[in-house]
């Protein structure tokens, strides 16, 4: 498994940019370790910063549209037969079928910052048939942060960027708060709003 790893890594660098696009958009490794080798990347002047953005983003985002599809065209039977092969499990499926139900179509993007939900979130929204376009926007949203925080974090490490796990903890739980407390003004907006429409 590890030697795989080391493959892919190794393709990933020999790609450049593209590596670093369809890094993301099939996603076997998690992006945060795939920006932060392109962050590494970057470091040793082997690509540069706004096209690994630029392909970060665009390659997260694809990815999200592919689950997006899966959730308006295969469904929940589906995802459960198959989504294992997408490391899509049951547990996956709930945590971000509750989290969509509860919080709505505005969660998109601050789930996109919250472990589990983020790379879920995009079935349901699928399921329930969110406009696309407003799927579209709150993801790429979401991306551009993600995008540009790992791989400043992957040019700050450089030779050690596997370390990112670690690294980057301190800065993923203030992102986590921000994002819950987003989500709250969220549904407090979204009830006042309501509120007002029936008085």
């Amino acid at each position: 498994m590890h030697e795989m790893i080391s493959n892919i890594f190794d393709l990933l660098s020999e790609l450049g940019y593209f590596g670093i696009l369809f890094g993301l958009m099939i996603e076997v490794i998690p992006s945060e370790i795939v920006l932060s080798y392109g962050g590494y990347l970057i470091s040793t002047g082997q690509i540069h910063f706004f096209g690994a953005l630029l392909c970060g983003v665009l390659g997260g985002t694809v990815a999200q549209l592919f689950l997006y599809w899966l959730g308006a065209y295969g469904g929940r039977p589906f995802l459960e037969k198959y989504g294992k092969y997408l490391f899509i499990h049951p547990k996956h499926l709930n945590a971000s079928e509750h989290w969509f139900k509860k919080y709505g179509t505005g969660v998109i993007f601050s789930a996109r910052f919250i472990p589990v939900i983020r790379h879920a979130i995009s079935i349901p929204a699928g399921i329930a048939r969110m406009p696309i376009s407003h799927f579209t926007m709150l993801t790429i949203g979401a991306m551009i942060p993600w995008t540009i925080l790992f791989l400043l974090l992957g040019i700050e490490l450089g030779d050690h960027w596997k370390m990112i796990e670690e690294y980057s903890r301190p800065f993923l739980l203030p992102i986590i708060g921000i994002s819950l407390v987003g989500i709250t003004l969220y549904l407090l907006f979204t009830f006042i709003k309501e509120k007002g429409k029936k008085s």
